[in-house]
């Protein structure tokens, strides 16, 4: 997400004609979307956003069951 922000943020500068930025290729300008293609085309081979949405999952679980827990009083508050 980063790499398409800087993206955006350099073509803006070169379209707005601020300088350095007006004075770099477009092809420099645009290589953080390639570079962002790139990655996400790596961490979807390597299952790098799987497992982070699991974890996301995992921890949104582990967070409403202790609550749970903490709300019948199954759990000692000062234990954590």
């Amino acid at each position: 997400m980063w790499l398409v922000l800087i993206g955006v943020f350099l073509s803006l500068l070169k379209m707005a004609d601020v300088q350095p930025f007006a004075a770099w290729d477009w092809l420099l300008v645009l290589s953080p979307f390639a570079l962002a293609a790139i990655w996400w085309t790596i961490a979807d081979r390597t299952g790098y956003t799987k497992r982070k949405a699991q974890e996301r999952m995992d921890a949104k679980r582990d967070a409403r069951r202790q609550r749970s827990m903490e709300e019948l009083g199954l759990v000692n508050k000062k234990k954590k």
